[in-house]
């Protein structure tokens, strides 16, 4: 057992190693153009990446002083959505009741990015195609090749696969966390320090 951890954390660690560091960059000042010129964060993602939506939202408000939402947060329209529209057409309903706009960003959280053509995440894909429409930013945190979220991004992270593809959903949402926490801590976009940092700047 002792040896699978010992794989699992120098996975990650290589993984970490090889992220492009370039293209953090390129998403963080993406971002804050986004929020400096005063439009707004949509944070889509779906299962886990749906709960580190959740969890971003409330680091990008509090921490970078941005207005910041994520459809997964309301339960009951999401739900009523896809019980009465469907599945495919829920993330892209509630952006366009939003007034989603060309000042506005769109920010993904997904294992595959989504794909038209094997019918993956497709309300991943259809948001970023209405997106794409009226020119709004988007910008991803994905793995694998990226999928569509890769295509329509002005700017993607991708996490690196293991070359035997093995653990690529642990290994990309583990590392999501690590990079939106990146991201809200990032000079160009944090505004206030976190609670325990704030105690002791005041030693």
């Amino acid at each position: 057992m002792s040896d699978f951890t010992t794989l699992y954390l120098e996975e990650t660690l290589s993984l970490i190693k090889d992220l492009d560091v370039s293209m953090i960059e390129k998403v963080t000042q993406g971002l804050a153009r986004v929020r400096n010129q005063g439009g707004r964060l949509f944070i889509l993602g779906v299962g886990g990446s749906a709960a580190h939506a959740s969890h971003a939202v409330n680091d990008f408000r509090k921490l970078c002083d941005w207005e910041t939402y994520a459809p997964t947060d309301n339960v009951s329209e999401l739900t009523a959505r896809i019980n009465d529209e469907g599945w495919e057409s829920s993330f892209v309903q509630w952006l366009k009741v939003s007034k989603l706009s060309l000042k506005d960003a769109l920010l993904i959280f997904s294992v595959g990015g989504g794909n038209r053509e094997k019918r993956i995440s497709m309300n991943l894909v259809r948001a970023l195609e209405y997106a794409l429409e009226i020119k709004a930013s988007v910008f991803g945190i994905v793995g694998k090749d990226g999928g569509f979220t890769k295509q329509a991004s002005e700017a993607c992270i991708v996490v690196p696969s293991l070359s035997s593809n093995e653990r690529v959903t642990p290994h990309t949402e583990g590392l999501c966390a690590v990079l939106w926490h990146l991201l809200v801590s990032h000079p160009s976009l944090s505004r206030h320090p976190g609670k325990w940092e704030s105690l002791s700047l005041q030693r």
